[in-house]
């Protein structure tokens, strides 16, 4: 059974960082593509960054000079370091994981950011 969770979300002052740990079933991390998405309240769900079983790695424009995406070698755990945060950046973070074309979703981890 292919599992995707996420952790580490919480609440932090503007300008503060965090990092969202994403642990998922290995044959993602082989031969699929894993993700994070983010939906703010009244907003759609909207990508934040990618990293391919090749390695690649994207992160959208938006937040590219304050996020990235990297993965533990040892573990099958992804991560997204958040710094600089803002408030508009509140939303819950999800992580994706895409194997042969399928989908599938962690519960999401919310991501708070206020003074």
């Amino acid at each position: 059974q292919v599992q995707v969770e996420e952790s580490g979300g919480g609440l932090v002052q503007p300008g503060g960082s965090l990092t969202l740990s994403c642990a998922a079933s290995e044959i993602i991390f082989r031969i699929g593509v894993i993700g994070w998405y983010r939906q703010a309240p009244g907003k759609e769900r909207e990508l934040v960054a990618t990293l391919t079983s090749g390695g690649n790695t994207n992160v959208r424009g938006p937040v590219k000079d304050r996020f990235t995406i990297s993965r533990d070698n040892g573990k099958n755990i992804l991560y997204l370091r958040m710094n600089s945060l803002k408030p508009e950046d509140t939303a819950i973070y999800y992580c994706k994981g895409t194997l042969n074309g399928v989908a599938y979703w962690g519960q999401g981890t919310q991501v708070t950011v206020s003074s």
